[in-house]
């Protein structure tokens, strides 16, 4: 990258999760987290909750074994740099991209992610459903602590980690500025997306999050997943029992999400998806960026 050269990116978010979009349809960009983290910083970058850097997979050595089944490949970094397995906000956002950029038609699709292959249904309006696939629970818990209260949560893991605490009253929560003290550590090794559920009405809950790698968001897709699944089974809903598909409406700080569980134990997720803004770097500031 010269300093003459000029790199395209846009602003999306998803229920106000928001996100950088980087397309790199060749896979020529190498962006360090120390870039990515620069790109995202809120005062001094773009600023975002995380990065999409929109690669072919035939271009990108960790989707190559999806390019036949997936033309466009997700590659997510947090907004600290760091690289995560999986984002369902940022899934929506990057289909809604890719259609505003005209690369898909409108209807279904499959979008390679580090977590797997996901379909999505993007509309030309409106919402976009994905199929986030099926999630692995596991029997180890971990206790939460915050500000003197302690918490068991549900070890759920939607093609990354979750720990899903159930709470009387968000407040709990507390600032979540740093992530909140959790044991035993070992349980989560690469650490956990945390969130805090409050109930708020029949198939109807909120929750605030801690994502790993970014803070507190205003919202997260894999995060509401998780939460859905985990409160069926409390609430003794968990459709491979019942044989009944369930849904949830998950409120977040920035909206709503509706999440169904399937009979096959299928998760999709519903929700709006918004391109809001599309630039070029400056080509100076990138060039230091990303040295």
């Amino acid at each position: 990258m010269t300093s003459t050269q000029r790199l395209a990116f846009l602003k999306g978010h998803g229920t106000e999760n928001d996100f950088v979009i980087v397309p790199d349809p060749d896979g020529r960009l190498d962006l360090s987290a120390t870039a990515v983290a620069r790109i995202c910083d809120r005062r001094a970058g773009v600023g975002g909750d995380g990065l999409l850097r929109v690669v072919r997979s035939a271009a990108h050595p960790e989707a190559r074994a999806q390019a036949d089944e997936a033309e466009w490949f997700m590659d997510y970094r947090n907004g600290d740099g760091s690289i995560a397995e999986m984002c369902g906000n940022g899934v929506r956002v990057f289909a809604r991209y890719l259609l505003h950029a005209g690369l898909v038609e409108a209807g279904d699709l499959a979008i390679a992610t580090r977590a797997g292959l996901r379909c999505v249904h993007v509309a030309r309006t409106g919402d976009v459903t994905v199929s986030m696939g099926r999630a692995a629970l596991s029997e180890d818990g971990v206790v939460v602590t915050v500000d003197g209260r302690s918490w068991p949560a549900r070890n759920v893991n939607m093609g990354n980690p979750h720990a899903v605490v159930f709470v009387e009253d968000l407040a709990h929560a507390g600032e979540l500025r740093a992530v909140p003290p959790f044991s035993p550590a070992s349980v989560y090794p690469d650490g956990v997306n945390i969130e805090f559920v409050a109930d708020r009405g029949p198939r109807h809950v909120a929750m605030r999050v801690h994502e790993r790698g970014s803070g507190e968001t205003r919202s997260c897709g894999t995060g509401a997943c998780a939460v859905a699944v985990a409160t069926a089974r409390r609430d003794g809903a968990a459709p491979e029992r019942t044989g009944a598909a369930v849904t949830y409406r998950v409120d977040v700080l920035g909206g709503s999400l509706s999440i169904t569980e399937l009979p096959d134990g299928t998760v999709e997720m519903t929700g709006p998806a918004e391109i809001v803004a599309e630039g070029t770097f400056d080509p100076a500031w990138l060039t230091a960026a990303l040295a």
